[in-house]
């Protein structure tokens, strides 16, 4: 019976390293597909500005295929820093365990040195003798099973030094495979930075050849009006994703306890590698009427529902505010939060979804730069990007909604 048990035993500790190692290794595949997606993105856009003729790349859409580019770059670079940045910690935890295990492998070679010496001094019999002088049988018995114990003790600490070398032998080769993969990282996020630099000083041209164009600014206004349909449906897919999440939350912890019941393996693995819990946030509709703003200094010039465009005669929806933003562009979260959603919208650029406590987010919308990773959670006041430069100057886009209704900001932020 034990036996058995402890066959079964083995093989589930067997089979969950088994397990645990494919998932990783299926975690690093899927990394690097999407880090490959990202890159075959960029140069699908790459080529359709190549098509193009001179005359033809100073428009509207031109610019924003290089800001859609741009919005790849910064988010291929903002995961590469992410990867460099976890290479880092596994660096660390490698020369930890190495120093922990070049102590280990110290002592036992001291202990196991004394023993040598022992031995060379004094000879085996000096054991036999130990024996043969006992003053009676149970002292005899008594030095036979410390003498047995000593010599399995011996047998342990050689078996151990042993292992011990071999195991750090792995964790140096571990180590310098590490070294090697976080130099491979840096040099590719450089490359990128470049890359990303050369991209910008392009679109800057563009912006400079359009700038006071009405029919390009028109174009701007058009793509603009498809803009909200779009951050609804990524408001919508973000609901539901929660719901799904908070489903299998509740299927494991039901199978869990069920495991538990029969003594069998628990398994906490979701399908969802971003966290969206909010639990531990403070209270968001708390906030109403002294919300923070995104941006230090900025004024509305584009208000909550309608507005009308006098010079070009055209009305559009507006879902939240746009902030004309002076001096600062320094973007931050008006309150604790996790980022739910990075993406690009045409009319919007690049955008940021934040995930609040009570089923609340908050878009960001026309971010130049992003600092920050899907997953990422965020304090109030925590800096998630800059303003990126429209047509019209800096604007920021920024929207408030509560489930699948929109807020008016105006209602929510602090009067200044």
């Amino acid at each position: 019976m034990v036996k058995t048990r402890f066959t079964y035993l083995i093989t589930v500790i067997v089979f969950l390293a088994g397990s645990l190692a494919f998932s990783q290794q299926k975690k690093i595949d899927e990394k690097k597909n999407e880090l490959t997606e990202i890159k075959k993105q960029i140069n699908d856009l790459e080529k359709q500005v190549n098509r193009k003729t001179r005359k033809e790349k100073d428009t509207y859409s031109t610019l924003a295929n290089y800001n859609q580019q741009n919005f790849l770059l910064n988010k291929l670079i903002n995961k590469l820093k992410k990867e460099e940045r976890q290479k880092e910690k596994e660096i660390v935890k490698s020369k930890s365990e190495i120093s922990s295990l070049e102590k280990e492998i110290k002592t036992l070679k001291e202990n196991y040195s004394k023993y040598v010496v022992s031995i060379y001094k004094y000879g085996t019999p000096e054991e036999l003798e130990m024996l043969i002088n006992s003053k009676s049988f149970q002292q005899a018995l008594l030095r036979f099973k410390y003498l047995q114990k000593f010599t399995e003790r011996r047998k342990t600490d050689l078996e151990d030094l042993k292992a011990n070398i071999a195991k750090l032998n792995k964790l140096k080769a571990r180590l310098e495979k590490e070294k090697r993969e976080k130099k491979l990282l840096a040099r590719e996020k450089e490359a990128e930075e470049k890359d990303l630099s050369a991209k910008m000083k392009e679109s800057n041209k563009i912006l400079a050849a359009i700038k006071h164009d009405k029919r390009e600014l028109k174009n701007e206004i058009e793509a603009k009006k498809g803009a909200e349909d779009k951050i609804k449906n990524l408001i919508a897919n973000l609901i539901e994703k929660e719901n799904r999440r908070r489903e299998e939350a509740a299927r494991l912890a039901n199978a869990n306890a069920n495991k538990e019941k029969n003594n069998e393996s628990i398994s906490n693995e979701s399908s969802y590698d971003v966290d969206l819990s909010t639990n531990n946030f403070s209270s968001f509709s708390a906030l109403k009427g002294k919300l923070n703003w995104p941006v230090r200094k900025a004024t509305i010039i584009r208000k909550f529902g309608q507005n009308k465009n006098k010079k070009l005669n055209t009305v559009t929806l507006n879902y939240g505010v746009d902030m004309k933003v002076y001096n600062d562009m320094d973007v931050k979260a008006v309150a604790d939060g996790v980022v739910s959603a990075i993406d690009w919208i045409p009319g919007y650029g690049s955008v940021v979804i934040v995930t609040h406590k009570g089923d609340f987010r908050t878009v960001y919308s026309h971010l130049g730069d992003i600092f920050v990773n899907e997953g990422d959670k965020l304090k109030t006041g925590s800096l998630i990007g800059k303003v990126g430069e429209s047509l019209e100057g800096n604007i920021l886009h920024f929207e408030i909604w509560n489930a699948r209704d929109h807020k008016n900001p105006s209602v929510w932020l602090a009067k200044k």
